[in-house]
């Protein structure tokens, strides 16, 4: 009896379909994008996740952290420059290096003076992927010196100013959050000085 019932659906449903080719045709396109839409919907999800792991494994620094790498980066920053001024082979990379040099000179100082309000003490001591990029520098002159030099601002900038933006938002130390939010403004200039000389670049 149950054999005779599921034949019988079966001879319907296949009647039904021969019936209504056009329908049939547009319910399987409305099931097309159904299905398009929900994995358009599952990749955006999936977006926000990395996002919300990015937040989640990225914490805002502790003051003291916060200082060390502001410090690591001033001391690189202002090295880098002095082999610009001799290795390089553009006068606007020069310009800018010098720049630099005034700069970063002046944040250490702004650093030091808030990191003492917090009774703390920045660690400047460059890190091993800062000194290797520093050899790396002095070994090259000329278009090579400036693709390396210019490429690696851009990131150290980048770097520099979500570490400011970030600490002057979140930190838990009044004085270094108003000197991170005093400085984050230089460093987005200084972004979009070095993006416009690599824009020049053969």
């Amino acid at each position: 009896m149950k054999k005779l019932i599921l034949t019988s659906s079966a001879a319907l449903l296949a009647l039904a379909l021969a019936g209504c080719g056009p329908k049939t045709d547009k319910a399987a396109a409305d099931a097309s994008n159904v299905a398009s839409n929900a994995m358009d919907d599952a990749s955006a999800m999936a977006g926000n996740a990395v996002e919300d792991v990015k937040g989640a494994v990225m914490p805002t620094p502790t003051g003291q952290e916060f200082i060390n790498t502001a410090a690591k980066s001033d001391a690189f920053e202002i090295e880098a420059a002095k082999y610009a001024a001799t290795n390089s082979a553009r006068d606007d990379v020069k310009a800018f290096a010098g720049e630099m040099v005034k700069a970063h000179t002046g944040s250490t100082a702004k650093i030091k003076a808030a990191a003492a309000e917090a009774n703390l003490t920045p660690d400047a001591t460059l890190t091993d992927d800062q000194t290797k990029d520093l050899a790396d520098l002095k070994a090259l002159k000329g278009k090579d010196f400036d693709n390396k030099y210019v490429s690696g601002q851009i990131a150290a900038h980048l770097d520099a100013l979500t570490l400011m933006q970030g600490y002057a938002k979140d930190g838990d130390t009044p004085s270094l959050k108003k000197a991170a939010g005093e400085i984050a403004p230089a460093v987005s200039q200084h972004l979009e000085m070095i993006r416009a000389i690599d824009a020049k670049k053969d």
